[in-house]
């Protein structure tokens, strides 16, 4: 459904403002204050709302029917194989050239604060098979929190995966590698040459290891074989813990912004950014490799290919529920 290119905007009325619009779900802007009480926009965006109509790296998008890579666009359901367009190598990446990301959601507001978009997905979009049902929630809180809220249903055995691609600045431009992070996380996926995970591996003695704050440069350059595969983080953590808990916290010392994620989610995803190569022109600039990170709360890349990750299958009857939580306060 196409009702013309839209743009939202919320409020909280503690000055935490976020504008959204109706191609992809995309969030185009997060102004969020400093220790000094100054906004700034902390999300990549592109110079204007029509421009996210172009092709571009999922910029602020709600991401999906399936996050991140499914290895050959393949899978199986009850003995039944399923084919995706490849979209990245031989791969599927963030559902499909046509993912949820590139999609008209219906927006309806909710007050000052609040929407909801839906989205209805048919039997063998990008493949998939079963109509997918799927509302999420934008919430700003009175706590300076924005909170997802993610639902789905179908009618037919599918895989789910849902998430936010929203590139984080916390500086409001210039380079990520000076914010600080931690990861409430003892292992990760390491990916093959696609970045395909391959195995789970243990993070202590890596250069994945965020257990306590680290600068996001310190380590980033280090001749590791997963950071030259991926050229810079573009892992899925496993996160410690059930239910929604603390996942993740950034920390930006000049503006004294500090960011905390909770999530449902059993993983995230960080990325630094690593396929921005400068020849996109963003909002304030071109775009380039480390000038955002992303925190993709999410199950595990290519999970429907191994059944030892936490199951993304969605029946009929069953109701896919996540929930994410982006905190912001200051240092």
């Amino acid at each position: 459904m196409n009702t013309g290119l839209r743009e939202y905007h919320l409020d909280n009325g503690a000055g935490l403002a976020l504008s959204v619009i109706n191609r992809g779900g995309i969030v185009t802007g997060l102004q969020v204050p400093d220790r000094h009480g100054r906004l700034a926009n902390v999300v990549l965006g592109l110079p204007t709302v029509a421009d996210y109509e172009k092709p571009h790296p999922h910029l602020g998008a709600l991401v999906g029917r399936y996050a991140n890579r499914i290895a050959h666009g393949r899978f199986a359901i009850d003995g039944h194989n399923y084919q995706l367009p490849q979209n990245n190598g031989q791969n599927t990446l963030h559902g499909g050239p046509e993912g949820f990301g590139r999609r008209w959601w219906e927006v309806t507001p909710h007050g000052s604060s609040s929407l909801e978009l839906r989205l209805a997905s048919e039997d063998g979009d990008q493949g998939f098979p079963g109509r997918l049902e799927v509302q999420v929630r934008y919430t700003l809180t009175p706590r300076n929190e924005w909170r997802i809220d993610y639902q789905a249903r179908c009618d037919r055995a599918t895989v789910v995966n849902l998430t936010n691609h929203s590139y984080f600045n916390l500086a409001g431009g210039g380079s990520v590698l000076d914010h600080t992070l931690t990861l409430a996380a003892q292992r990760y996926c390491a990916v093959d040459a696609s970045l395909i995970p391959e195995s789970v591996e243990m993070v202590a003695g890596t250069p994945f290891d965020f257990r306590t704050a680290t600068r996001i440069g310190e380590r980033i350059r280090e001749p590791h074989p997963q950071l030259l595969r991926a050229r810079g983080y573009d892992h899925n953590w496993v996160l410690d813990g059930e239910g929604l808990r603390f996942a993740a916290r950034v920390e930006e010392p000049t503006s004294g912004r500090v960011m905390e994620v909770l999530t449902t989610e059993p993983g995230v995803q960080f990325y630094t950014g690593n396929f921005l190569d400068g020849t996109l022109a963003g909002r304030d600039g071109v775009l380039r490799q480390s000038d955002g990170l992303c925190l993709e709360t999410q199950h595990f890349p290519d999970s429907p290919n191994h059944p030892d990750y936490p199951s993304t299958l969605l029946r009929p009857g069953e109701t896919f529920h996540s929930t994410t939580v982006y905190r912001f306060t200051h240092l």
